[in-house]
């Protein structure tokens, strides 16, 4: 992929890239469960403390792939609260070519519980000289789950607002964690599933679609048999849905994302995986 100067459009924000990238956190997810302490829980078969992968990002400009950042994403035990939790970050990064035109600093932050139950979560974005931040509090009265949800806005203004919901509730980062140990055996392809998604200031059902099996050249040389499926929201005031981003995730215990093709307003983008560590079974899925 040939490098050369790039030049992003004002529309180009943090915010839809990062939001995009993250969307792999939608992966395989199946179900809609009643909500509660015990029921919001989930075995993990898919990842231990220690995990850390690697990502390189491109644009596509003037029908050129350029290279321009790169992404990083780490799960260790911590404590939250005082009890025993899993903290994963993911993190994105312009290289200076972008940084010419406009800064790309963010990071998404999320503890869950041993269980994989939503604890918090947290995403700080830089757009340029813009900063704002997203989180959501989670609590469980025993029935259902509650929401404080929080957004400080570029202007420097805070707002906060209450929710519940009688279902088990997730965020870009919670729902990748927990949907990794789910499988997909029996899904056929444009098997469709829905999703509750929670932000610093909204709630939302978007849709995922299962493509089925292709293999995918990661960055690291590497072939990968992978899953292949889509996520898609509705656009504004519009009742069909839009494909926003598609990923491709090993086909494996781990699930691991090798690669995401994103649909953005000024073009296209994608990250390949550039390196894996600390994963917790083995990578079956590496084609030979």
């Amino acid at each position: 992929m040939k490098n050369l100067k790039l030049k992003i459009s004002p529309s180009t924000t943090s915010k839809s890239i990062i939001r995009k990238w993250c969307l792999l956190a939608l992966l395989l997810t199946a179900m809609h469960p009643s909500a509660s302490t015990a029921q919001c829980t989930f075995k993990n078969t898919a990842f231990k403390s220690g995990e850390f992968l690697y990502y390189n990002l491109y644009y596509n400009w003037k029908f050129v792939w350029v290279k321009a950042g790169s992404a990083s994403m780490s799960t260790v035990l911590s404590r939250y609260n005082g009890k025993p939790a899993y903290r994963t970050s993911l993190t994105t990064k312009g290289n200076n070519k972008v940084d010419e035109m406009f800064v790309l600093r963010d990071t998404l932050l999320c503890y869950v519980s041993e269980g994989l139950a939503p604890l918090y979560y947290r995403k700080g974005a830089r757009e340029g000289k813009r900063y704002y931040v997203d989180e959501v509090f989670y609590s469980y009265p025993g029935t259902g789950v509650n929401l404080r949800q929080h957004e400080l806005h570029a202007s420097g203004d805070n707002t906060w607002k209450n929710t519940s919901s009688k279902e088990c509730v997730y965020d870009m980062m919670s729902i990748f964690l927990r949907a990794r140990s789910f499988s997909p055996e029996g899904w056929s392809k444009g098997h469709v599933i829905k999703i509750p998604i929670a932000d610093g200031d909204d709630m939302k059902t978007a849709l995922l679609k299962y493509r089925g099996k292709t293999t995918i050249k990661a960055d690291n040389g590497k072939k990968y048999r992978c899953l292949t499926l889509s996520y898609m929201e509705k656009e504004d005031n519009k009742k069909d849905y839009k494909e926003i981003v598609r990923f491709f995730v090993t086909d494996d215990d781990n699930h691991i994302p090798i690669r995401l093709d994103m649909f953005l307003r000024f073009g296209s983008a994608k990250a390949f995986l550039v390196s894996m560590k600390g994963n917790k079974n083995p990578v079956s899925a590496q084609v030979k």
